[in-house]
């Protein structure tokens, strides 16, 4: 059992803390409440733009890497479709430069038109390189406009099309920093060697006077339940065809959620998990495949990306996958077989947590979903997770109708 402790400044910032006092480090991880899902449809990819601008400068401090370089420390962060993550890591001793410089940036960047031509710049080569120059690269771009008609996962986190960080005003990045960079909006998690007390008081010192802001955040729109098979062919340079299926499946704060994660290791995680064997090993029909989940807060997708052998149609290809698919809607998964994907996850939730870095992302991320003290159960949700409860979810979600299924083919 992970000790948590917890602290609510007033102006709204969530403090979470667990000590670690096996290393000499500590981690600063902020939690914003901000991703892609929160943009406007005509101004898509700028959570992912202020990953970036939130290194170039803010109100106090004009360069934010070279005091943690130079203290012994690391900084990232990365985005989502739900949340702007950034964390720090220093030698304990200079923990206070690690809420020194997050709290100036919660308080205000710079705003010079200098850092946001720069950073505009990075992020659409960014685009230009992952999503343009990549073979399959638009993939999720295709993939998520076929699964989603009116909630905002429709884009991904990079963005709809580069003019609209083309034509990212200064005007238009303050409003969207003013309405979701804010105290009210974020959790800051603190884990390695330094205690509660000091944690509290270090975030009281550098947070407290920050003042809490009106949100940007407002409800979104719930997707219509998928009744009908929705398929797209193109025609790309890649190496060979693939295949992209999607199935709608439930947010991770439902509680089936354990169980479709499951079954995309069932299907795919390992040399002994089905698709590999079956369609791999056995029947080979496939060079490589892969089953796995978006892990996001409003219903995600199961998706599945096969890339035939040659000589095998895409349909063909789809067609075996299905086949696959619905044994584990008619038969029940063998206790050995879903006791070996338990004992994984299990082994994943305690090593990975011991490490104070990934433990602080993840007290983060469990606290902005409600409460930090879900972490403590993850394993319990996972082996409560019963063959039966399998077998139901696989029949509710593996049918053609609530399919979407994308082509790529070679350009001839």
């Amino acid at each position: 059992m992970i000790q948590i402790n917890r602290h609510t400044l007033k102006n709204g910032l969530r403090l979470v803390h667990t000590p670690d006092y096996s290393t000499q480090m500590i981690a600063i991880n902020v939690l914003y409440n901000v991703g892609a899902r929160n943009e406007q449809p005509e101004h898509t990819g700028f959570a992912h733009l202020f990953e970036h601008l939130m290194f170039g400068g803010s109100v106090n401090i004009s360069d934010f890497d070279t005091p943690i370089q130079e203290a012994g420390g690391e900084d990232n962060a990365f985005t989502t479709n739900d949340i702007t993550n950034y964390y720090i890591t220093l030698p304990y001793q200079n923990a206070e430069i690690g809420f020194w410089l997050e709290s100036d940036r919660m308080l205000s960047l710079a705003f010079t038109p200098k850092s946001l031509e720069v950073q505009r710049n990075v992020v659409i080569e960014e685009f230009k390189q992952s999503c343009l120059n990549q073979p399959y690269g638009d993939s999720g771009h295709l993939l998520r406009s076929l699964v989603y008609k009116v909630h905002p996962y429709q884009w991904p986190t990079i963005g709809k099309e580069i003019s609209h960080i083309e034509q990212a005003s200064m005007e238009l990045v303050k409003s969207f920093f003013f309405g979701f960079y804010a105290p009210n909006n974020a959790v800051i998690a603190v884990t390695g060697h330094i205690s509660f007390d000091e944690a509290v008081q270090l975030t009281e010192k550098w947070f407290a006077d920050i003042p809490a802001r009106n949100l940007s955040i407002k409800p979104l729109p719930m997707e219509p339940e998928q009744c009908e098979y929705r398929h797209l062919e193109v025609e790309r340079p890649v190496p060979v065809e693939a295949l992209y299926l999607a199935f709608p499946m439930c947010g991770n704060l439902h509680e089936d959620y354990y169980a479709y994660d499951i079954l995309s290791d069932i299907l795919s995680n390992g040399k002994s998990s089905r698709l590999v064997q079956q369609l791999m090993h056995k029947t080979p029909m496939f060079s490589a495949i892969d089953a796995f989940i978006q892990g996001s807060i409003d219903p995600g997708f199961f998706q599945i990306i096969g890339k035939p052998l040659p000589g095998i149609t895409l349909e063909d290809a789809e067609k075996a996958i299905f086949k696959e698919l619905q044994k584990l809607s008619e038969e029940l998964i063998d206790s050995m077989e879903l006791e070996k994907v338990q004992n994984k996850f299990e082994s994943a939730q305690i090593f990975g947590n011991t490490n104070y870095l990934n433990l602080a992302r993840n007290l983060a991320y469990y606290e902005n979903l409600g409460d930090a003290g879900y972490l403590n159960m993850e394993v319990a949700r996972y082996r409560s997770i019963t063959a039966q409860k399998l077998q139901e979810v696989a029949r509710k979600m593996f049918v053609k109708e609530k399919c979407s299924s994308l082509y790529y083919h070679p350009i001839k």
